[in-house]
C-alpha cells in the first residue's frame, strides 16, 4: 500500500474490530455515532431524541413525543459505564420508575441492552443504518405476548 496513513487507519480499524469481537465489553466511545439529535413524524406524532457525546463515563439523552401540539410522553435517558466496564442503558420514562438494561450484544453499528426482569420492554436496540438513519426498537413480552415497537429516525438539527 502506497499511503502509510491510510494503511495505519485501516490496520487500526481492523484491530479495533477484532478486539471488540473478542472482548465482551464495549467502550462507551463506541456509541459516539449516537450523539446528536434524531427525529421522526408518523401519524401526527412527532418523536425526537437527543444525545450528548460520551464523556465522564456517561451519555445523557432525552426524548419527547408530541401529538396534537402537546407533549404526550417524555423520557430521561443515560448510558453509563460502571466500574467493571459494563454499559447500562438507564431510562426514566414519564410517569414510570427508572429501569436499567445491561449491554448484552454489540457490533460497530448496533447495541442491544436487556433486562429480562423488566415488565416491557425487556430489550432496547439501537442500530445505525447504512444510509445514516437510526433504528431504535423496543421488544419483549407484554402480558405474555411478544411485542415490538420500532422508532425509525433521521438526523435532525439540534435546536
Amino acid at each position: 500500500m502506497r499511503n502509510p496513513i491510510v494503511f495505519s487507519v485501516l490496520l487500526s480499524t481492523l484491530l479495533c474490530g477484532s478486539a471488540m469481537a473478542e472482548n465482551d465489553k464495549a467502550p462507551l466511545s463506541a456509541l459516539d455515532w449516537l450523539k446528536g439529535c434524531w427525529g421522526s413524524t408518523n401519524r401526527g406524532r412527532e418523536v425526537s431524541e437527543q444525545w450528548m457525546k460520551p464523556a465522564g463515563q456517561t451519555m445523557l439523552g432525552m426524548s419527547r413525543t408530541i401529538a396534537n401540539g402537546k407533549t404526550v410522553a417524555y423520557e430521561f435517558l443515560q448510558i453509563r459505564q460502571d466500574a467493571s466496564g459494563d454499559l447500562f442503558y438507564v431510562a426514566k420514562p414519564s410517569g414510570q420508575t427508572e429501569a436499567s438494561f445491561k449491554l448484552v450484544k454489540f457490533t460497530r453499528n448496533e447495541f442491544v441492552f436487556e433486562n429480562p426482569d423488566h415488565d416491557f420492554p425487556q430489550r432496547i436496540i439501537y442500530r445505525l443504518e447504512t444510509d445514516g438513519s437510526l433504528s431504535a426498537r423496543i421488544e419483549g413480552k407484554n402480558k405474555g405476548e411478544e411485542k415490538s415497537v420500532d422508532f425509525p429516525m433521521k438526523r435532525i438539527p439540534c435546536d
